[in-house]
């Protein structure tokens, strides 16, 4: 199994695919299944549990296993409108 801290980065956005409670201590984990968050740092130390070589800062809490998330693709760059020019009307001066 390939390790993702190569892979998430600062500023990355992750989806939460596991919200079971704390593997260590069993807490219930403040965490919702399906939601996005922006990783703050990537902490290389071995989770307890053996899944992950690195813990992720999410801004909640502590540090969570990286097997908790999926790294999302960046957005694509989008396209800006356009102003388009239009034909100036001509006043006629007599």
């Amino acid at each position: 199994m390939k390790p993702m801290s190569d892979a998430v980065g600062p500023g990355d956005l992750v989806l939460c695919v596991n919200a079971a409670p704390n593997h260590v201590t069993g807490f219930p984990v403040p965490l919702q299944a399906g939601e996005t968050y922006r990783v703050i740092d990537v902490m290389d130390f071995a989770c307890p549990c053996g899944r992950s070589d690195a813990l992720l800062d999410v801004g909640i809490d502590f540090a969570w296993c990286q097997s908790r998330f999926r790294l999302l693709p960046k957005p694509k760059a989008q396209a800006k409108p356009q102003r388009v020019a239009a034909p100036k009307e001509k006043q006629r001066v007599r």
